[in-house]
C-alpha cells in the first residue's frame, strides 16, 4: 500500500487511531440501494445471502433511468465485444459466435470483431437469448450503481444484462457461486427458483454439485420493476418459452462473498513472510529432526492463524482494492480550466483512521496522511457522491483545490467529466452533477 503524507503541517503517524465509516456517503444516497432495501424489508446489507425473497421497486421510472433495451443494443453496437462477454443462445443452446459476429478489416489490414447488427436484428425478431457480461465495465449508470452496492456490501459487485425476445427457452436449471440481485427492467419472464442441495457451494469444490433440488421455493412471472434475491447455490431457471411476442430484459447484480477458503489462501500468502513456511519440507533426517521440524510449522501455522483473524483478511482487502480505470485528466496551462468537480472512485468506502492531530485515510492501495483540520474537506471529497470543489471550499475553508489535486493523482478521486456525471445524473441524491 502507497503511504504518502500531505504536507499541510506534515503530521506524523497518529498515536491513537478507529475506524470511522460515516453515514453520509454514495451507498446511502443511491437510489437503486435505497429501492432495493425497500422492496426487500432490508436495513441493510446483512442479510444478503440469507434467504429468497423478492419485492417490487416503488418508482418504476428507476428501471428506465438504469437501462433500457435500445440502449443495451446501443452499448453493443458501439464496442468490440466477444465470447464470453457477449453470448447469444436460442431455445437455452449457446449460438456459434459466426451467427452474431462479423469482422471488420480496415484499410490497413487491421481486423476488429463487432456484432454483426444486421443479423442480430433477424435473431432477435425470431426469438433470442443476449447476454452481456459485465456491463459496469463501459456504462457509466452501471459502474456507479455497482459501486454504491459495493460500498452498501463490502463485496465486489459485476452486473450483466439479458436481452429475451419472442418465445424461447432459457438456460436449464443451474445454480450461482454468488448471491444475486436480479431487477425486471423491461416487459416479463417466468423464473422457477428452487433450493439449495449443497450447502454452501463453490466453483472450486471438494465434490460436484450436479444434483437438482426437488424443493421448489417459487415459480412466478416478474414483471417490470419486480426485484428478487436468489442466495448462493439456489438453483433457478428464467424461461420465456410460454410468451408467443414481446421482450424481456432483466439485470443480475452477483455478489461473490468471501469464504473461509478465501481467508486462509490469504494466509498462505501472509505465511511467505515466515522464514520457516519458505524452508523445504523435511524429507530425510532423524525421526526426532522431522517431528521438530513439524511441530515447529504447526505452532508457527497456530500463531498465524491468532494473529490474523478474517477479519483483518477483509479490512486489508477492502484498503488495497485498486480502483478500476477511469479517463485521466487532461494537462491544461490555461486559466480557469482546472478540474473543478471530483468523485470518490475507489471500490469500498476509504477507511479514516484520526488521532488528535492527524487523519489518515485508505482506499484504492493507498494511505494518504493529512492534518486534523482537512478532515471535513476529505468527508466531502471522498464520500462517492460528484462534489464542486468551489462548495467544498465554501462549506469547509479549506484549500479544496490542493486536497483533491493530491487524491486524483493517488487515484482515490477523479475529475467528473460529463460521462462520467451521466452515471450519477438522477440516480444519486445530493450530489452535484
Amino acid at each position: 500500500m502507497t503511504d504518502r503524507s500531505e504536507d499541510m503541517g506534515e503530521p506524523g503517524p497518529p498515536s491513537a487511531s478507529g475506524l470511522e465509516t460515516g453515514q453520509d456517503g454514495l451507498s446511502t444516497k443511491h437510489h437503486l440501494v435505497h429501492a432495493i432495501e425497500a422492496a426487500f424489508g432490508w436495513s441493510g446489507a446483512p442479510s444478503l445471502g440469507e434467504g429468497f425473497v423478492r419485492g417490487h421497486v416503488t418508482d418504476e421510472a428507476l428501471c428506465q433511468r438504469v437501462l433500457t433495451p435500445s440502449r443495451l443494443l446501443d452499448l453493443i453496437m458501439r464496442r468490440s465485444l466477444e465470447p464470453p462477454q457477449l453470448r447469444c443462445f436460442q431455445d437455452g443452446v449457446e449460438m456459434h459466435p459466426g451467427d452474431y459476429l462479423t469482422t471488420r478489416v480496415g484499410r490497413r489490414g487491421q481486423r476488429t470483431r463487432l456484432a454483426d447488427m444486421n443479423r442480430l436484428a433477424d435473431l432477435l425478431d425470431s426469438g433470442l437469448t443476449l447476454v452481456l457480461d459485465g456491463l459496469d465495465m463501459f456504462d457509466a449508470t452501471m459502474e456507479v450503481a455497482c459501486r454504491a452496492l459495493q460500498w452498501w456490501s463490502h463485496e465486489l459487485v459485476q452486473v450483466n444484462a439479458y436481452l429475451t425476445t419472442r418465445s424461447t427457452a432459457g438456460f436449464p436449471l443451474h445454480w450461482d457461486d454468488h448471491d444475486v440481485v436480479v431487477l425486471q427492467v423491461a416487459g416479463e419472464k417466468t423464473w422457477d427458483v428452487r433450493s439449495s442441495s449443497r450447502p454452501f457451494p463453490l466453483y472450486r469444490d471438494a465434490e460436484r454439485n450436479g444434483t437438482v433440488s426437488a424443493q421448489q421455493v417459487w415459480k412466478g412471472e416478474l414483471r417490470a420493476g419486480d426485484l428478487m434475491h436468489i442466495p448462493r447455490g439456489y438453483w433457478h431457471q428464467a424461461t420465456r418459452a410460454e410468451y408467443t411476442g414481446g421482450i424481456s430484459l432483466h439485470i443480475t447484480f452477483g455478489f461473490p462473498k468471501r469464504t473461509g477458503v478465501d481467508w486462509l489462501t490469504w494466509l498462505a500468502d501472509q505465511a511467505r513472510d515466515v522464514e520457516l513456511f519458505r524452508r523445504d519440507l523435511l524429507r530425510d533426517g532423524s525421526a526426532q529432526e522431522r517431528a521438530a521440524r513439524e511441530r515447529a510449522l504447526m505452532d508457527a501455522a497456530v500463531e498465524l492463524l491468532r494473529s490474523s483473524p478474517p477479519a483483518e483478511f477483509l479490512a486489508g482487502r477492502a484498503r488495497t482494492q485498486p480502483p478500476r480505470r477511469h479517463t485521466p485528466t487532461l494537462p491544461t496551462d490555461l486559466p480557469g480550466q482546472g478540474v473543478e468537480s471530483v468523485v470518490c472512485v475507489t471500490e469500498f468506502r476509504p477507511e479514516f483512521r484520526e488521532s488528535d492531530t492527524a487523519v489518515i485515510v485508505l482506499g484504492g492501495g493507498r494511505r494518504l496522511t493529512f492534518t486534523k483540520k482537512a478532515r471535513p474537506a476529505l468527508d466531502r471529497l471522498l464520500s462517492g457522491l460528484p462534489v464542486s470543489l468551489a462548495a467544498v471550499e465554501a462549506e469547509t475553508g479549506t484549500d479544496a483545490r490542493r486536497l483533491a489535486d493530491l487524491l486524483v493523482r493517488e487515484g482515490m478521486c477523479v475529475s467528473l467529466t460529463p460521462e462520467l456525471s451521466s452515471g450519477y445524473t438522477g440516480l444519486v441524491m445530493n450530489a452535484d452533477c
